[in-house]
């Protein structure tokens, strides 16, 4: 009989992202860390992507985040460009092997600035990661427009507390945006990820798009699950429903047209987005 040897492997807590979090902030990384090297027969990763990287000028980026999987993150992405009525574009930050947008266009456009496959959907232009990432820091900086753009849409493909603490430009833009959009599931795990991700936040910054049933739908033990943070974005009229697609969840993103119910819901998010940044000062 064979006996399984399990490696108990102790949870991070909130408190140590944060102190992890104060360390990038200030400076404070580990000298000589080693990394294990790729073998010569599986594909090469892409090297780390150094420097900062900026928006355009009158450019506003809004990163998109999922706390766990299948929350309809890249989806929620190309419904946030698809309504907001300017010129968008969506950039996928995930590994090659993870792309939710390979069939996502309906035109594409073939390789652009080394390290990104574009692609048009309608009026929106899409980029997606061509090699394999390893780690966030990995993610070659977006590509400049060759057209004008007013938003663009950072699908991050990362969890939350690896990109805030990763330097380089990723990070820094996760860090310093205006508007940040956790999507999570309107499940008793999903409420708990998203209090998580929120509390890493301090709440700053951050609206929530729940896929599932409306708010006043959500099962008792869902609604239970709902943390302080939570409850505050609802108050604040930050906490959108994302309805459930059958198709989607089927089929993935295609060049289908998407579901009115969900361009909906984006479109409310979106004017949450714009109409907040126009009080202030653009990015």
């Amino acid at each position: 009989m064979t006996q399984q040897i399990l490696t108990d492997r102790p949870a991070i807590s909130v408190d140590e992202l944060k102190r992890a979090w104060a360390a990038v902030q200030a400076g404070d990384f580990r000298a000589n860390t080693a990394r294990h090297t790729v073998p010569a027969t599986q594909p090469r990763a892409a090297a780390s992507a150094p420097g900062e990287w900026q928006a355009g000028p009158g450019e506003l980026f809004v990163p998109v985040l999922s706390c766990g999987g299948s929350t309809g993150a890249t989806t929620l992405a190309v419904a946030i460009a698809t309504t907001a009525g300017v010129p968008a574009r969506v950039v996928e930050c995930a590994s090659v092997t993870s792309s939710g947008l390979a069939a996502a266009s309906t035109a594409e456009l073939g390789s652009y600035a080394t390290s990104w496959s574009r692609g048009a959907r309608d009026q929106v232009l899409l980029e997606r990661v061509t090699d394999i990432l390893t780690t966030a820091e990995e993610i070659p900086h977006p590509s400049t427009p060759d057209r004008p753009v007013s938003l663009t849409v950072l699908d991050i493909g990362w969890e939350l507390g690896q990109v805030l603490t990763t330097p380089g430009w990723i990070g820094d833009a996760v860090r310093t945006a205006r508007h940040l959009v956790l999507t999570s599931t309107a499940t008793v795990p999903g409420m708990r990820r998203l209090e998580g991700a929120l509390d890493l936040l301090d709440g700053n910054r951050a609206c929530a798009a729940v896929l599932g049933p409306r708010r006043k739908k959500w099962p008792k033990s869902v609604e239970h699950t709902a943390g302080r943070a939570t409850r505050d974005l609802e108050r604040d009229g930050l906490l959108f429903a994302i309805p459930e697609d059958p198709g989607l969840a089927v089929d993935g993103l295609t060049g289908a047209p998407l579901p009115k119910p969900l361009l909906t819901a984006a479109h409310q998010l979106v004017q949450h987005l714009l109409d907040d940044t126009s009080k202030g000062t653009p990015q």
